[in-house]
């Protein structure tokens, strides 16, 4: 699941040459050119990401305005260069644009087209921050994923269950939403429904902004009653996703085998792995 996230099978292009020799400095880190590209890479994503925060304090925005509109422009090229290289490598590069990093690569450069039509939204461009995602193939630390994967599989297991909960929820803040818009009225603030639902939510998640508040005896019942509802808001899913993570945790352990890996030694990896989880070597049988 998530190793696939990190390290997408993407095979070269099968004219060779140049795009063989490229693919292996953009896709792979084993050799000196493709980990000081991922390096380079990590860095120019960082300071693309400090110059769009820094363009939006006013003040330095108003003194370094046309610089940063320069920075901007650039590093939106300098990503746009690398997406185009990516993709010319590749034997199917539809593959990676349909793959959750080639998506982030998007991302990545869509905002600053955007703004063109609409003004402010550059800021967007904070999403780059996921592309340092790679961090984790750089360091070798995809392959100890396998304690993340039981977290998503869990709440994937589980989104169910969470979502008729959330769903009774809403039932339960539009009833209550509608009932306050009754008894406390637009004297108190409750203007409309849609103000009382929103109310409601900010009650029945114990937030209390305190913007919206009831003025009568009856009305402060009621929202004591919501208050009472909303700790099952903490509580409900919690238990789901514990009880689902407890479940996931105990089929992995009956996945795992007893190949041992011929590097460390290590014993008891998933049935399905193709390398060692503590040293990455390449598992017999995998």
């Amino acid at each position: 699941m998530l190793k696939h996230f990190f390290n997408p099978v993407l095979a070269p292009h099968p004219a060779g040459g140049w795009r063989a020799t490229w693919h292996r400095i953009v896709f792979h880190h084993d050799t000196p050119a493709g980990l000081h590209f991922d390096i380079a890479l990590i860095w120019i994503i960082l300071a693309s990401v400090a110059v769009t925060i820094a363009d939006s304090v006013g003040a330095v925005h108003r003194s370094h305005s046309g610089l940063f509109y320069a920075l901007e422009w650039g590093f939106t090229a300098l990503f746009l260069v690398e997406l185009v290289l990516r993709l010319l490598v590749l034997e199917k590069p539809m593959r990676y644009v349909r793959s959750a990093l080639g998506v982030i690569d998007i991302l990545a450069i869509l905002p600053a087209f955007v703004s063109l039509v609409l003004p402010g939204s550059q800021y967007l461009l904070v999403v780059r921050l996921l592309r340092v995602l790679r961090i984790f193939r750089l360091l070798k630390l995809s392959t100890f994923l396998n304690e993340a994967n039981v977290l998503v599989l869990a709440l994937s297991r589980s989104s169910r269950k969470i979502g008729v909960f959330f769903f009774s929820i809403l039932i339960v803040v539009t009833i209550f939403g509608s009932l306050m818009y009754v008894v406390e009225g637009p004297e108190h603030g409750f203007t409309s429904i849609p103000v009382a639902m929103y109310w409601a939510v900010v009650t029945v998640s114990t937030v209390g902004y305190g913007d919206v508040t009831p003025g009568t005896p009856l009305g402060q019942m009621v929202s004591s009653l919501l208050m009472l509802i909303g700790y099952s808001v903490i509580a409900v899913p919690t238990g789901i996703y514990a009880a689902e993570i407890a479940q996931t945790m105990k089929s992995a352990k009956l996945e795992l085998d007893l190949r041992e890996c011929g590097r460390c030694g290590l014993a008891g990896h998933f049935s399905d792995a193709r390398y060692c989880r503590r040293c990455g070597e390449r598992l017999d049988g995998g």
